[in-house]
């Protein structure tokens, strides 16, 4: 497999993680090993961007693919089948614990108490925050219809830290849009790119589409470059405690993702129930297997 062929297919299934609430594309980036180079490519492009862009352009062609081609393949598992569906994704996260921990602990040697105080909060502040979602889900073409320019700018603001937590492992760019109420609306706006392709005549639902997406993606890329240069900073400064908080994300989300509703909202049975163990040791021994070679 060519380098350009990996970068596209880790690009497509860290775009595919991104339409999943709760699920952390920073975590499928770990896994697959080009979570350091991703950091690296953001911060450093301007200096050599010919070498950069081999890797970023098969990566975001990925990724746009990704979310294009798959997100209907997801919304049919998830509402038909969301109990194996996302046990896999949490086994996912189990499976890549071991190797994160292994970052932090000294061979022979037990967890300091600050190591451990690094784990513990930020998993214990992922837990809190997760019982903070709206419990109502509102309807996206009421609020395309009613927004105005102060809409507008509350979705630059949630681009930013929606582009913050995508490259932090462990937190869940999804479920900040999820926690912030925009999550329907921008996933909406995105499927809407497919019936807009099919008829580009349609300049009123263009324009819908980019009053959603184009605030949205301006807030990403600004806080996408932010929030990449610190984490290359702290991984350079303070690697222990970088993959200790890192560890204490991973934790915290996998008690997030079994509290969403999502996860049992096409029912459990005897045999989905048996299933979902299946696909919860797939998703262990598959990111416990790439990422012990790439992490």
């Amino acid at each position: 497999m060519t380098k350009h062929i990996r970068n596209f297919l880790n690009g497509m299934a860290f775009g595919i993680t991104e339409t999943i609430p709760g699920v952390s594309g920073g975590t499928i980036a770990i896994i697959l090993g080009f979570y350091s180079e991703l950091i690296e490519t953001v911060n450093h492009f301007t200096e050599d961007y010919r070498k950069y862009l081999k890797f970023l352009i098969p990566l975001i062609i990925g990724m746009a693919s990704g979310i294009l081609l798959f997100s209907s393949i997801i919304h049919y598992l998830l509402t038909n089948y969301s109990f194996p569906t996302m046990l896999f994704f949490i086994g996912l996260i189990i499976g890549i614990i071991p190797l994160v921990y292994k970052k932090i602990k000294e061979p022979g040697q037990r967890l300091k108490p600050n190591e451990i105080a690094l784990i513990a909060v930020p998993m214990l502040f992922l837990m809190t925050v997760s019982g903070l979602k709206p419990e109502t889900v509102t309807i996206p073409a009421d609020v395309i219809r009613g927004m105005g320019v102060s809409y507008m700018a509350f979705l630059f603001f949630i681009g930013v830290i929606a582009a913050a937590a995508l490259v932090i492992p462990g937190v869940s760019g999804s479920f900040v849009m999820l926690l912030m109420g925009v999550y329907h609306v921008v996933v909406f706006s995105v499927s809407s790119i497919r019936h807009w392709l099919i008829d580009p005549s349609n300049l009123s639902l263009l324009l819908d589409i980019c009053k959603i997406l184009m605030p949205f993606a301006i807030g990403v890329i600004i806080g996408g470059l932010s929030m990449a240069r610190l984490i290359e900073k702290l991984l350079k400064d303070y690697h222990k405690v970088v993959y200790s908080v890192i560890l204490g994300l991973l934790l915290g989300s996998v008690y997030v993702l079994f509290r969403e509703p999502i996860v049992f909202q096409s029912g459990v049975t005897g045999v989905t129930a048996a299933i979902g163990v299946i696909t919860l040791l797939t998703g262990c021994a598959a990111a416990f297997t790439i990422g012990k070679k790439r992490l």
